[in-house]
């Protein structure tokens, strides 16, 4: 590990996600980004030039710098296993945007490689780690809604291809909606609920080729490849049931994004792609209130996981969007995929520990808006 206050960071990937991580890197405390690699170097240049990054490196230039403690991997999903695999073999702790791999062998091999190499894997999502999901999560533990005994869970859009500017790779083994939004949802019922212990599920696919309307590819047909309505149940460990959908057939729904339904209260839970967007809480023969966000971080704070980690990483202590989650979403996202197939209740085979609360001040760095 470099010696120096904060945590340098090398960066795999100069792609449209990469921006709103080195632009919230400016101002959290635990990490400064030393590095950026990527196979298209104009795309590397660009991003050093406009983020004020120090070195543009060949990939393995990166990997073999000894001044990079932890790397940020934000290649396309297909990627993400041999990059992250390479990442932790070069000795080097591994940040892997979501999902972590697109297999359970390739999820299961990174977590044997980073054990073995004495090194931290995180993961996104870290929404979870923002303001209103971590008021939810405080309301939760104060007993505000009661003993938790159900969850909803609706993901419901039309799908990318009408704004995203390369949306084929959505539709292809990795994407569909379980595997580009599951995550979100099912990160934040588990720092809600905790660890699931098994899932069944059902899928279809509503349309067997898109036609892109966004630009720069407006007009070009993509084959589906993947599922595209997925709906389920989960069993959580603690014994509360949730039910979840997750789609990319559906044109408008009023359905909300999460509920938590517990012995003494409702509690509406905002979007998990989102840090700050209200919540409300209904209490039986009462009104829906308004909550007041109790936590820091309410604006787009994508890479707080990272310092999170990097601060984790420097005191000694667990990290909270960390790898052990990241795979038991990874498992969970394909035993709905799974029960579909066999017509079974698909046991889950891993457990996570539900990820310590956030203390509520803003202890990771302060945006400019919050």
């Amino acid at each position: 590990m470099n010696d120096s206050a904060t945590t340098k960071v090398g960066v795999i990937g100069a792609g449209t996600i990469s921006g709103i991580y080195l632009q919230n890197a400016a101002w959290l405390d635990d990490i400064e980004i030393y590095a950026i690699a990527d196979l298209r170097r104009a795309a590397a240049e660009a991003k050093s030039a406009e983020f004020n990054i120090p070195h543009v490196m060949s990939v393995d230039e990166l990997l073999a710098s000894d001044e990079i403690d932890i790397v940020l991997n934000l290649t396309t999903p297909d990627a993400h296993a041999a990059v992250g695999l390479a990442i932790i073999n070069a000795g080097k702790s591994l940040y892997a945007e979501k999902p972590l791999a697109l297999t359970l062998a390739e999820g299961s091999a990174l977590v044997e490689a980073a054990r073995a190499r004495g090194v931290r894997i995180g993961s996104a999502p870290d929404t979870f780690l923002g303001a209103a999901h971590q008021t939810c999560r405080k309301l939760i533990d104060d007993g505000a809604i009661g003993r938790p005994i159900g969850a909803t869970a609706f993901m419901m859009s039309y799908g990318m291809e009408m704004w995203h500017p390369n949306p084929a790779f959505y539709f292809q083994p990795g994407g569909g909606p379980m595997f580009d939004m599951g995550p979100y949802y099912l990160t934040a019922l588990i720092n809600l609920l905790g660890s699931v212990s098994h899932v069944s599920g059902m899928v279809t696919t509503g349309r067997t080729q898109r036609t892109i309307t966004s630009q720069p590819l407006a007009g070009s047909v993509i084959d589906v490849a993947v599922p595209t309505h997925v709906a389920g149940t989960l069993q959580f460990a603690s014994g509360a049931i949730g039910t979840l959908i997750m789609s990319f057939d559906v044109a408008g729904s009023l359905l909300p994004n999460i509920e938590i339904y517990g012995t003494e209260g409702t509690l509406a839970v905002s979007d998990p792609n989102r840090f700050g967007d209200p919540i409300a809480l209904k209490r039986p023969g009462g009104d829906w209130e308004n909550v007041p966000l109790t936590h820091a971080y309410s604006a787009n704070s994508r890479a707080l996981g990272l310092a999170e980690m990097a601060h984790a990483l420097k005191n000694g202590t667990p990290h909270r969007a960390n790898g052990a989650v990241a795979y038991h979403v990874l498992e969970l996202m394909w035993a709905f995929h799974e029960s579909a197939e066999t017509n079974q209740h698909i046991i889950i085979q891993s457990t996570c520990t539900r990820p310590a609360s956030m203390p509520q001040e803003a202890f990771l760095g302060a945006p400019n808006v919050n």
